[in-house]
Parts: C-alpha cells; structure tokens; sequence
C-alpha cells in the first residue's frame, strides 16, 4: 500500500495537538499516542494519531496471534490497535469467566487512511495515496478546529463502586499470600475493579483532563465506534526496532511529596526499599526469561535495574531489558512469546495467571493488555494499559482498575494504600467532571 508523506512546520504546537485530537472525533476509530515529551531514549517521535480505518481486525482470543500474524505480513504497512489481558488464553490453555462490563474485542488492529508523526514543531503526514487529494483540506478543517465546538460532560453524579470491598480485599490477599508461603508463586499481580453505571461522560475531556494531571510518556486515546480507552499509562511493554527489543517492567510505587527535599527522601527509600526492588527483580527474571525465547542466544542484556523514575503523582522503579532478534524472526511471535507482560501477571507466569483469575472479581479484557502500533518493516512498540479509564458509550459503563504486586513481604493495608494512590488521578477527573 503507497503512501504519500508530506512535512509541516506548525507553530504553536500544543494548539495543533488540541485541535488534531478534536478534529479526530468524527471518526468511528481512533488512536493517539502521547508521550508528553517524557524524555525517553527509546522514543522515535513526541506523538501520532492514527484515523479513518482502511482495513481492520477484530477477533476473540481464539487463534488471535495468528490471525494478527496473517493480518500484520499480508498489510505491510503500519497498523495501530490493542491486545486485550485474555490473549492469555491464546497462549496458555486457560481462560476468563469472570465479569465482564465493558465487552471491548480482545484483539482490534485497523490501518488507517490518515496518519500525523509528530516530532518537535514539525508533522509528518502519511496519508494512503488514495486519498492524499484531502490533506489540504483536512488542514485547514484541524487548524478552524475550537474546543467550544465539544459537547459538554453530562454530569449525571458518577458514583463509583467498589467491585471487591475493602474487608473482601484483604481476605483474597491472603489467599495469595497462602499460595506464596506454600510455595505455588513468588508473586502476583492482584487487581481491582472501581465502576460506575448508567453513566454518560464526554471521553475527549475525561482524557484531556487525566493527561493533564498526569503527563505520562505512554498517553493514549482510542476510540472503537462506542468504546474508549482513556489511558495514562507511564509503562513501555515492548518495542522492536531493527534488530533490537526492549522491554520496561515497571514494579515500586512511592508516592510524590509535597517539597523537593521530601520528594528525594522518598525516592532515595524506594530506591533501597528491599521490598519493591524484590518484586521488580523477579519480574526482571520473568522478562528476561520470556525474551531468551526469541532473542539471539547471549544478548539479553539489562540496562537498567530498579532505576527511579518521577511521574506527575508517583515515583516508580523501572528495569530496562533489551535483546537481539534476527530478522527471520517474526514481529508477533515476539509479542505472543512474552504476553501478557510479566508487570501485570507474576512469577512463575502460569501459576500466577491461574491463581490471580480465581481471586479477581472482574475480567481485565483491555486493561492490562496493550495498545501500540507496528511499521511496514515490522518494528513495533507497545504501552501496558494501567492508569487507564474505560468506557462503553452504549452501556453507560465507566471502568477503571488498579492493582499492585503481591510477594511474601506484602503487608495488606500498604497494599490497600498503593491501590488507592494509582486510582486517585482517575478519581479525581471522573469525579470533577463538569
């Protein structure tokens, strides 16, 4: 599939950014990615939104790599879409009966028409050339673009529920922590569902609003006709680039202090706190055990182990794990090889998966999946959805999830506590809604 690729010199950057995203609703699909000028080494470009499906995939899990492979070498060109949580099922011989409110497909890829890179004060459009006759006009449609132009929120009082009440969390926690002491796993990640019903909310605001207060480095809106994801996610799960892959687990959360010189007290004890550095390093094994199986036999290599990182609400340590791949190796069998990544599932994988799926009340589905993209020449790059808002216009369904690592140090209340620091930004946007 031809493309033609134009480069524009815009001005006021921040405005373009606004108006592309608004101009971008009209479209029954949609992804941007944002990284908010986080400065990432790894990173090939500030933001892109992909819109306007030429051609797509939407399936269950059942035989979904494949079907991803086949879609992937047949299009050659770039594709943009998620793999839900219960690919896992693709993978592994298990499964996903719990509740369900959201009803997202567990895998979704389109190629889109019309593409926008941006890097610095410049965009690169990449438009298929059979329509490459609308990138003036589209222009000149985003640049009269004025936020006024958006539907208000309708604030129909969101009242958030609990899926797992506070007493019934504990209670579960330490059905984990009887599995750990038996030895069964080492770690698992444990999460819950915070929702609300028969609620109507404006998704391009809800997300303006949590990007704002969070400025993460792995930003995304998607839209699927009437499903959202409204994500801040700070987590990179994979990128390929030529021959090399990279993987960002990201385990220990301190919360943010209100002056500087507490700030670095607290990252100074997160940084030694044996606790967090315990459960980083055992995911850091799981990733680097996981890569071993597609990577050229030696060169799996970690950059970075347990190195602090500040966000806008928390700090976290994030490992750095790269390897090596020939290029007989295809892209997706990379990505099925080490999903779901290993920062939402635990140690041993398996075991952790079934344990956590007998423990949790809801049906991840797109949380703790992830959203990204693939090139024509099979690079790729993928976030990890947490800090993420899901909504399905259609059933007024409002979800988000949170969760943490539970490993034989775990204290509950501590674990309660982290939970509700990593809900808080979504909270606060849902909550403050106009």
């Amino acid at each position: 599939m031809q493309r033609t690729s134009q480069i524009i010199t815009i001005q006021n950057i921040a405005e373009f950014k606004s108006q592309l995203l608004l101009w971008a609703q009209q479209f029954n699909v949609a992804v941007w990615l944002d990284s908010n000028n986080y400065q990432q080494k790894h990173s090939n470009f500030d933001a892109v939104l992909a819109v306007d499906s030429f051609s797509q995939i939407k399936s269950t899990y059942k035989n979904a790599f494949q079907q991803l492979k086949n879609y992937q070498t047949n299009t050659k060109d770039f594709i943009f879409g998620y793999l839900s949580y219960d690919l896992k099922n693709d993978v592994e011989n298990l499964s996903s009966t719990n509740f369900d409110g959201l009803d997202f497909p567990d895998l979704f890829f389109f190629q889109p028409k019309k593409l926008f890179f941006i890097k610095g004060n410049t965009v690169e459009v990449k438009y298929i050339s059979n329509f490459d006759d609308e990138i003036h006009s589209d222009f000149e449609k985003i640049n009269n673009q004025t936020s006024n132009i958006q539907q208000p929120t309708i604030n129909n009082q969101i009242k958030i529920k609990l899926r797992i009440h506070k007493d019934e969390y504990f209670n579960k926690l330490n059905t984990i922590l009887n599995h750990i002491h038996r030895g069964d796993i080492y770690e698992a990640n444990f999460c819950q569902e915070f929702y609300s019903e028969n609620s109507t909310i404006n998704p391009l605001e809800i997300y303006q609003n949590l990007n704002e207060i969070s400025k993460p480095p792995f930003a995304t809106f998607l839209k699927l006709n009437n499903q959202f994801l409204l994500s801040a996610s700070p987590e990179r799960y994979l990128k390929k680039d030529g021959e090399t892959v990279i993987s960002q687990p990201i385990k220990g959360t301190e919360k943010r202090a209100s002056t500087k010189i507490e700030d670095e007290k607290l990252i100074n004890q997160l940084e030694q706190n044996p606790k967090e550095r315990a459960e980083n390093i055992m995911i850091v094994d799981l990733v680097r055990n996981d890569l071993s199986r597609a990577a050229i036999k030696g060169s799996v290599k970690v950059e970075e182990l347990c190195k602090v990182y500040t966000f806008e609400q928390v700090h976290q340590l994030i490992s750095t794990v790269t390897c090596k791949v020939k290029n007989t190796v295809h892209p997706v069998d990379i990505i099925k090889d080490t999903f779901p990544m290993g920062s939402m599932t635990g140690a041993p994988k398996i075991s952790a998966m079934k344990i956590i799926e007998a423990v949790e009340e809801t049906k991840r589905g797109i949380y703790s999946g992830a959203v990204g993209y693939f090139t024509p020449n099979g690079d790729f790059d993928f976030n990890v959805i947490i800090r993420s808002i899901l909504y399905n216009a259609s059933k007024k369904y409002v979800s988000y999830s949170v969760g943490g690592a539970i490993t034989s140090k775990s204290v509950p209340e501590k674990e309660y506590e982290e939970c509700l620091l990593k809900a808080k930004a979504m909270k606060q946007v849902l909550l403050n809604a106009k």
